[in-house]
């Protein structure tokens, strides 16, 4: 089983949500987020004063998956929030050991 967290622009939610789901994933978990990495921030006008915003809001996404659709699932989200252009976000892979559904006490795989 794996973890994958993404970190993409928050106008692409929806179609990567779309996306995962027309591919058979489930369920994920959504945080908004601040980060930056090369784009380093940016500068706004705010009432006549020019102001440095550090961090860019993101939103981070995480599904856990069986291993066997790791690459359908990068390429599916790769290609749904990609914009071309600097800040489109990055996609984390991680082993997930083990897993519990609360409710009815299934791991692992039946609890994904």
């Amino acid at each position: 089983m794996k973890m994958v967290i993404a970190v993409i622009k928050p106008f692409k939610l929806d179609e990567v949500r779309e996306a995962l789901s027309d591919i058979g994933v489930s369920g994920m978990t959504v945080c908004e987020v601040k980060g930056f990495g090369r784009q380093k921030g940016h500068t706004e006008l705010y009432r006549g004063a020019e102001y440095v915003v550090d961090f860019v809001p993101k939103v981070r996404l995480e599904v856990g998956i069986h291993a066997d659709k790791l690459e359908q699932v990068i390429e599916v989200i790769s290609k749904s929030a990609g914009t071309g252009k600097i800040g489109d976000g990055k996609i984390f892979v991680m082993d997930l050991e083990h897993v519990v559904r609360i409710r009815t006490g299934e791991t692992d795989k039946e609890a994904l």
